[in-house]
């Protein structure tokens, strides 16, 4: 169940500072699912303190400059990520807790991480937890503490700060579907507002009437969640691609849910419980049964031959999975992987985003990023290919990296698969997938 946070602010005197800085000093404390995530040790007074004093107009500023990225941005190795979603990076000398703020779209992490001890440093945070919220519950609350900081600001007759005219902009922008639309493709691929190429992002809003709105966001999500940000491929660019090192398809022939209203609406469930009760639902509907799926009957799900799932001699090197349907031309899906256990996954991924998503969308992609929509893409595949219930059986409690492996060749995917499994359903810590994938769970 998802909780609610805030933001408090009790105010205190400062002699210092700028107008901004003095007005708004204040003991801050933000708490998520009834944790405080700024508790800490202070060494001045040798206690525990839920709100350390800090500048409450630079982490509403923070917040405010940032908006569009907190609010729409997933993790990422991208170089200067940190820079606008890591509150360590506010500065302006104080001690900000070392709180991360990422989204996949429908839900806000919160990853709080303790501060080392370190001598003379007055201050030092305990709490190492990571609260999800609602990227809705993350919106009102930013909402209503920067409402409290300008109050605060016209209450101590300053007006006009930076804060007010960030603000505003912002405000402006939710208001503007054009310019929302816009400032949020700008944050899915990485860059602060009117900081990318504006032909660019003229060119992927033009590419959204072919290609569907909802894809090519996914398409700029993984652009920018690259380590090194990469274009935005375009229509006629994965066009190009699907005829060359595609294979064909038929997706009327495409088997679809018979009841959807038995999977939770999108963002009311963690991404990876909606993909696999999708899965769930799919293996009783076409009576699937409990073991492994064989080629011949996962392709013909998405209307496929088994030739897909082989990768043709020569294929180029592509960076994302696909399915693409063109007026007057046929279905075509494009799979990313060169090994069979991972075209088999991609091919299931692709179906659950067909299953899951809106089929009215000519394309439905399978990337590497980490949106609500990627994520439970991935979760459907594992539970399809590989069932939990029967993976935990033939477990039997051993979760040896051997026996992972036995039970990944039994269902003919990753050992990936398998752990991404484990963790989820909280078998396994988290940390298991840091090194290889970011978490899926949010």
């Amino acid at each position: 169940m998802l909780g609610t946070w805030e933001i408090t602010a009790g105010w205190e005197a400062l002699d210092t500072g700028s107008d901004e800085e003095r007005a708004c000093f204040a003991a801050v404390g933000i708490r998520a699912h009834s944790i405080w995530l700024t508790e800490g040790h202070d060494a001045i007074v040798n206690r525990l303190r839920q709100a350390p004093y800090l500048s409450a107009y630079d982490l509403a500023e923070w917040l405010a400059w940032n908006w569009w990225r907190l609010r729409w941005e997933p993790r990422s190795m991208a170089e200067g990520w940190d820079f606008s979603h890591r509150m360590a990076s506010i500065g302006g000398g104080y001690i900000w807790p070392d709180i991360t703020i990422f989204s996949d779209g429908e839900r806000t992490v919160l990853l709080s991480r303790a501060t080392a001890e370190r001598p003379q440093t007055p201050f030092r945070y305990i709490n190492q937890v990571a609260p999800v919220i609602s990227a809705l519950d993350f919106e009102r609350g930013v909402e209503v503490f920067v409402a409290q900081v300008l109050e605060r600001l016209e209450a101590m007759g300053v007006r006009e700060s930076n804060l007010s005219r960030v603000w505003r902009d912002v405000q402006a922008e939710r208001g503007d579907a054009t310019l929302g639309r816009r400032r949020k493709l700008e944050a899915l691929m990485g860059v602060d507002p009117d900081e990318s190429d504006p032909e660019l992002v003229e060119r992927v809003l033009a590419d959204a009437v072919r290609l569907g709105q909802g894809a090519v966001e996914e398409l700029a999500a993984d652009a920018g969640g690259a380590a090194e940000r990469r274009r935005v491929l375009s229509a006629d660019e994965l066009a190009g691609l699907a005829v060359r090192s595609g294979f064909a398809a038929s997706f009327d022939d495409a088997v679809r849910l018979a009841a959807p209203a038995t999977v939770a609406p999108r963002g009311q469930l963690a991404a990876w419980q909606l993909g696999a009760d999708a899965a769930k639902a799919l293996r009783a509907q076409e009576a699937l049964g409990e073991g492994a799926i064989d080629d011949a009957a996962l392709a013909a799900l998405l209307g496929v031959t088994p030739a897909a799932l082989k990768r043709p001699a020569g294929g180029e090197a592509v960076g994302i999975s696909f399915a693409l349907r063109q007026a007057g031309e046929a279905d075509r899906v494009l799979l990313r992987s060169r090994v069979p256990a991972g075209r088999r996954f991609e091919l299931a991924r692709l179906l659950g985003d067909r299953l899951l998503g809106d089929v009215a969308e000519s394309l439905h992609p399978a990337t590497r990023s980490t949106t609500y929509r990627q994520k439970a893409q991935r979760a459907f595949a594992a539970e399809l290919l590989s069932p939990f219930a029967q993976v935990w059986g033939m477990l039997d409690g051993d979760f040896s990296a051997e026996s992972q492996q036995e039970v990944a060749e039994h269902f003919k995917v990753s050992e990936l698969t398998i752990r991404t499994q484990l963790v989820n359903h909280r078998i396994l810590d988290r940390d298991e997938l840091e090194s290889e994938e970011f978490s899926i769970a949010a």
